[in-house]
C-alpha cells in the first residue's frame, strides 16, 4: 500500500499547449515544467493540429488560445468535448471581456485566463483544474458555483429582456460557427448556402439563431463580434476569399 500511495504522489499533470505564436508556447512549457508536478506531453500551432495532439497524448489539462488559425478555441473545445475526451480545458487568451467568458465556459472550458497571468498564478489554475475546479480569473468555483456565475452573467447582460433570451451567449453549433465565418467574408446567403452545400432556408435558420445566440441585429454586427473575440481570423478570410 505504501508502494502504491508513493506512485500515486508522484503522477504528474499531464499539459498540451495550444497558440500559434511559438515563443509563447515554448515560454509557457518551460515555467510549467519547473514544477515537478507538471509534464508538456506535446503542443499545436492551430486548432485542428491541437485536436489531432489531444486525442494521441490524453492530456490532463489543454491551455489552449481562443484565436486560432483553422478551427478556434471554442470550436475546439466543443469537438473535444463531443467527443467524450476527459482533458479539462484552460482558455488562455487575450479577449478579456464578460460575454466571451460566458461563451468559453458554456462551450465547456474548466477555466479562463487572460494571457498577462503570471506563471505562478497559472500553475496554480492548472492545479485547481484538476481537482474539478472551474476558474474565471481570479475565481474559483465548484460546478455549481460556475452556473451561478454564468446565470447572473446572462441576467446582467440580458437585463429586462432576460426571459425571453435562454439562447443568448448559447455555443453555436459546427454548422453556425461556418455559416458565421462565411459571413464574415461577406458571402450572402445564397451563397453560403451553395458554399455549404445546403439550402437557402437552411441558412436562414442558422443565421436567425446566431443573431439571438451572440445578441446581435444582423449579419454585420455578428461579423464585427466574430472578428473582435478572436473567433475568426482576418487572415483566415482573407485566404478564404482568395481561393
Amino acid at each position: 500500500m505504501a508502494e502504491e500511495s508513493a506512485g500515486q504522489s508522484e503522477r504528474k499533470t499531464r499539459v498540451v499547449i495550444v497558440d500559434d505564436h511559438q515563443i509563447f508556447r515554448q515560454g509557457v512549457q518551460v515555467n510549467l515544467e519547473l514544477n515537478d508536478d507538471i509534464v508538456v506531453v506535446g503542443h499545436a500551432a492551430n486548432g485542428e493540429e491541437g485536436l489531432e495532439v489531444v486525442r494521441r497524448t490524453q492530456p490532463d489539462v489543454v491551455v489552449l488560445d481562443i484565436n486560432l488559425p483553422l478551427l478556434n478555441g471554442i470550436q475546439v473545445t466543443r469537438q473535444l468535448v463531443s467527443e467524450g475526451q476527459t482533458a479539462r480545458i484552460i482558455m488562455l487568451t487575450a479577449y478579456d471581456d464578460r460575454q466571451q467568458m460566458i461563451y468559453a465556459m458554456r462551450s465547456g472550458a474548466a477555466a479562463y485566463c487572460v494571457k498577462e497571468i503570471n506563471p505562478e498564478k497559472l500553475i496554480d489554475v492548472i492545479r485547481y483544474v484538476g481537482q474539478g475546479r472551474f476558474v474565471v480569473n481570479s475565481q474559483v468555483f465548484d460546478k455549481a458555483g460556475l452556473e451561478s456565475w454564468i446565470e447572473r452573467g446572462v441576467q446582467e447582460a440580458a437585463g429586462q429582456y432576460y426571459a425571453d433570451m435562454a439562447e443568448t451567449f448559447s455555443p453555436l453549433s459546427s454548422r453556425e460557427m461556418e455559416i458565421l465565418q462565411c459571413v464574415t467574408r461577406g458571402l450572402s446567403n445564397k451563397e453560403i448556402a451553395r458554399s455549404l452545400k445546403i439550402s437557402h432556408q437552411t441558412v436562414k435558420n442558422h443565421m436567425t439563431a446566431i443573431l439571438r445566440k451572440l445578441a446581435v441585429e444582423d449579419r454585420t454586427q455578428a461579423a464585427v463580434f466574430a472578428l473582435r473575440e478572436g473567433w475568426v481570423r482576418l487572415q483566415d478570410t482573407d485566404e478564404s476569399v482568395e481561393k
